[in-house]
């Protein structure tokens, strides 16, 4: 019968007795200082938002199906037994109702029993009842040993299932007659102590009589976790369960804190036993918003003492944190840790004095290295989740520079603060292109507009101030793009950049080759953006994707653009162009005739 209580507006109790602290930052501290020496109990609000019944409700529920099938002419029962079940099934079968005592009557077989309660407890094909952030978020807690005991007044197997997801596996007691043989707490991973049973077992307490009084071999090892571990309550009312009140009520000698968090209103057995303990009360907190903070703010503990992220962690991490909805907090700090690098590293190669230009050039694509990488596998593995998380990044790199100055060799300088925003536009053009959603770079090319005069000329887009030859100086690269014969590329920003992005996308495209035709492909999609007739036309971006190969050969590169051109091209979907093909083919028009009119035999 273990319920969830009702929200509402409760009278705040004192939140860390005789501290200023926040419940929350006491919380993850002590549980920091402390790893395996707290214990949780879970109570049926950590499962109610993922669709699973209480057991209770699904007494509820099945009786009223009785109710339902025994109706006779017309008369219909289920009004009678949805009001008050106890009082329907007393009155109609002349017996107390239990729920082992009922699926006795509709189940009597195993098999039987099984098919009625999947229905309840199982996941759909839709991912409905399965674990929820708050289950996950706890099974991360687990595996990074801070908790080794987990108390549940639920039936279902929402937690084992968020265990087992990340490979633990977790020592489970849902019998009286399993923990004579039981591990030790102290030796296990994880032991999971399921107090009201399991719902595949018919000797589940669930009603008022059953909830009074546990087994002497349950209420043993429920008073030795409560004399030896900490205790942290999320979703457990006490209204139904005087047996386990009774339980914390007589735990008098605390050796570590009782914590306590609640969605709605406290009943008046939660608020003595609070009271008794001094505990600490989190209120108008959901379980979701419980553990995935308290998973937050323990790794932000662990990383005071982390050594110092290198490259490859910070891709490892930014892997296991994308498709993890906990872990959406550390990924946008991690990636966002990077960007401060590359934001206050561009100032200040930009205005160290006595720096040449090529050693500005060099230094910032250091400092950009660990973004780079991050962004090209962001970027690549992402489904569109953290699309405003990348789209944030770049803007601040492009935030970067200042208004154009008028000394040539400050102007040059100033130009430069967009390298890294160019670098990493291009590594994230690449990546979107190998991962087949080219509908991303008509953002990428489009925003976020820019001035280059203060606010006071007309704002451009990516495709026209990050155009590579208005954001570096050709000659002044030649040093760096020369070849191991000494010979220099006819369009040395383009080398340059295919050059410096190449490591961050090595492991995504290991092909020299295929990356070079992906290269070429983002660049003449750029200038094509570049041409539009609304914003522009602007310069292309000059590099190979212009060479004869790709224009006037049969099946060249830009004749198959011209061709893809049509309302479901992926760039007009993702806005580039306005949505509008005519206008796209406007663009590919003035970009073939700018080519004619300058072509120098590329």
């Amino acid at each position: 019968m273990s319920s969830a209580t009702t929200a509402g507006p409760a009278p705040k109790l004192p939140a860390v007795p005789g501290s200023v602290l926040d419940p929350r930052d006491a919380l993850a501290m002590n549980l920091h200082a402390s790893p395996g020496v707290y214990a949780v109990l879970l109570g049926a609000g950590i499962s109610l938002p993922s669709g699973v019944k209480t057991g209770w409700g699904v007494v509820e529920d099945l009786v009223s199906r009785v109710a339902t099938v025994r109706a006779v002419d017309g008369a219909d029962e289920r009004t009678e037994a949805l009001a008050d079940p106890e009082a329907w099934w007393h009155k109609t079968f002349g017996e107390a109702l239990s729920y082992s005592g009922l699926l006795a009557h509709v189940a009597p077989t195993p098999a039987a029993r099984q098919a009625h309660l999947a229905r309840y407890f199982d996941p759909d094909e839709d991912g409905v009842k399965g674990p929820t952030a708050a289950h996950r978020a706890l099974a991360q807690l687990v595996a990074r040993g801070y908790i080794r005991v987990i108390l549940t007044t639920n039936f279902d197997r929402l937690m084992e299932q968020a265990l087992e997801a990340l490979g633990i596996q977790a020592q489970v007691v849902h019998r009286p007659s399993a923990i004579e043989n039981m591990t030790p707490l102290a030796h296990t991973k994880v032991t999971v102590i399921k107090l009201h049973g399991d719902y595949a077992d018919l000797d589940q307490l669930n009603t008022f009589e059953e909830l009074n009084g546990y087994d002497d071999r349950l209420k043993g090892l429920l008073d030795r976790v409560l004399d030896e571990y900490g205790l942290l309550v999320c979703g457990w009312s006490a209204d139904w369960d005087k047996a386990l009140v009774r339980s914390i009520e007589n735990t008098r000698s605390r050796r570590y804190p009782l914590f306590w968090s609640s969605f709605g209103r406290l009943g008046d057995d939660a608020r003595r036993l609070i009271a008794a303990h001094s505990a600490p009360a989190l209120q108008g907190v959901t379980a979701d918003e419980l553990f995935t903070d308290l998973l937050v703010r323990v790794e932000a503990l662990d990383s005071m003492a982390a050594a110092p992220v290198t490259r490859d962690m910070a891709v490892a991490r930014l892997k296991k944190a994308l498709p993890d909805p906990v872990r959406r907090v550390e990924l946008a700090d991690l990636v966002n840790d990077a960007a401060k690098t590359v934001t206050g590293g561009t100032a200040r190669q930009v205005s160290a004095s006595g720096t040449s230009y090529l050693d500005s050039v060099l230094a910032c694509r250091a400092e950009a290295d660990v973004l780079l990488h991050l962004l090209a596998h962001g970027v690549y593995h992402d489904d569109g989740t953290h699309r405003d998380l990348w789209r944030a990044v770049r803007a601040r790199l492009a935030g970067v520079r200042g208004q154009i100055t008028a000394n040539s060799y400050n102007h040059l300088l100033e130009a430069m603060r967009h390298y890294p925003a160019l670098l990493a536009t291009w590594t994230m053009g690449v990546s979107a292109i190998l991962a087949g959603r080219e509908e991303y770079l008509a953002e990428l090319l489009s925003t976020p507009a820019w001035s280059d005069a203060g606010g006071t000329a007309r704002p451009k887009l990516p495709a026209h101030y990050l155009n590579p030859r208005r954001v570096l100086d050709g000659d002044a690269l030649n040093d760096l793009v020369k070849s191991a014969n000494g010979q220099i590329p006819q369009f040395q920003q383009a080398a340059l950049l295919r050059n410096q992005a190449r490591e961050p996308l090595q492991n995504i495209e290991p092909d020299d080759a295929a990356y070079a035709a992906v290269c070429d492909r983002f660049e003449l999609l750029a200038s094509l953006v570049a041409f539009d007739p609304a914003g522009g036309p602007e310069d292309p971006w000059l590099g190979p994707s212009l060479s004869d190969r790709h224009w006037e050969r049969p099946h060249a590169l830009a004749n198959q653009v011209a061709e893809e051109i049509d309302p479901d091209w992926p760039l007009l979907r993702g806005g580039a162009f306005g949505g509008d093909a005519d206008r796209a083919k406007t663009a590919m028009k003035a970009l073939t005739e700018w080519r004619k009119s300058h072509y120098r035999g590329w």
